[in-house]
């Protein structure tokens, strides 16, 4: 009986710390995404000399980035700003990742 308490302590303390790694490694997958799609907005812009670009234009195997794997059922923008900040939404269902300015 001892034993089991034991190992229900154990896993009480273990849980929370597995899952803030599990966070923390979530939100930099996110923000390594966002980042590229970043260089591939300005590459874009400065090769087009447009303001605005889309997501399609961005992501594709023919775009500059060949695919945009989703790790934590976030939302990217669908249109990209010079100068705005690029904000993923929805990152483990709750939290908000901004990259950029």
């Amino acid at each position: 009986m001892i034993v089991v308490v034991i190992i229900g302590m154990l896993a009480a303390l273990a849980i929370p710390g597995f899952q803030k790694i599990r966070s923390s490694s979530q939100d930099k997958a996110v923000l390594s995404n966002a980042r590229q799609l970043a260089a591939a907005t300005d590459q874009y812009m400065m090769e087009y000399g447009k303001s605005t670009v889309s997501i399609n234009r961005l992501v594709g195997l023919t775009n500059y980035v060949k695919s945009l794997d989703t790790v934590a059922q976030e939302s990217y923008p669908l249109v990209y700003t010079a100068g705005v900040p690029i904000t993923v939404t929805g990152v483990g269902g709750v939290r908000t990742i901004t990259y950029g300015l």
